[in-house]
């Protein structure tokens, strides 16, 4: 499985390919992610391995140990309420301070990425649950003036993409999380910010309980 790719993209190209490996199951938690195993599967060289394995330990999804090297992380209690306090903390503010400016292209492009969302849902499309959820939640944001705040949670909200698939494999849960989306933007169009940043805070917490009752099944 070469990859095939410019220099200045392999790196890239091989995150996105160790990363989707992990979220979607083929390497499972507690799997040990060899470098001289990863760069024969995909045709490089051990650096580019070494190099995308450093920042999958930044993002959560691997823990280099020492005598063990890279180790696939496990589903736990602690980092589910670590990212989801921050979440709590950092989403409705950024909301609040993005809120006032939208402007209707906006609002055009929010709808955009609901109807793409519920598609994908439509059609079993694991793979892109997480990262349309980011997409939305950041459109949602990206008025507010506060690049590092911004910069964070979109660093949160990668590291959430394995909850976000294991939350939305209930239907329940699914159809719950897509009508409070639409609300959210109905709610951000009509101008009502603090009821909006108040239903955003409801929808993080509620999404934590549904993954800790999941995480405590398994």
């Amino acid at each position: 499985m070469a990859l095939k790719l410019k220099h200045k993209t392999l790196s890239g190209a091989l995150m996105d390919e160790i990363r989707q490996a992990i979220l979607s199951g083929r390497f499972a938690a507690g799997t040990q992610l060899r470098q001289d195993a990863l760069a024969e599967t995909y045709g490089v060289s051990r650096i580019p391995v070494r190099e995308v394995l450093f920042q999958l330990e930044a993002e959560g999804l691997v823990k280099i140990l020492p005598q063990k090297g890279a180790i696939v992380s496990e589903l736990s209690r602690s980092e589910i309420d670590d990212v989801f306090d921050l979440r709590l903390l950092l989403e409705p503010r950024l909301l609040l301070a993005s809120a006032p400016s939208l402007q209707e292209a906006d609002f055009v492009a929010l709808d955009e990425k609901q109807a793409e969302y519920v598609r994908a849902i439509a059609m079993g499309q694991v793979n892109d649950y997480g990262r349309l959820n980011a997409d939305l939640h950041m459109a949602m944001y990206h008025r507010a003036e506060m690049p590092r705040s911004q910069q964070i949670v979109a660093s949160l909200l990668q590291t959430s993409d394995r909850y976000t698939r294991l939350q939305l494999s209930n239907s329940a849960a699914m159809d719950k999380a897509m009508a409070e989306h639409a609300e959210l933007i109905r709610l951000l169009r009509e101008g009502q910010w603090e009821r909006s940043a108040d239903l955003l805070r409801n929808h993080i917490a509620t999404v934590r309980t549904d993954l800790i009752k999941v995480v405590s099944g398994q």
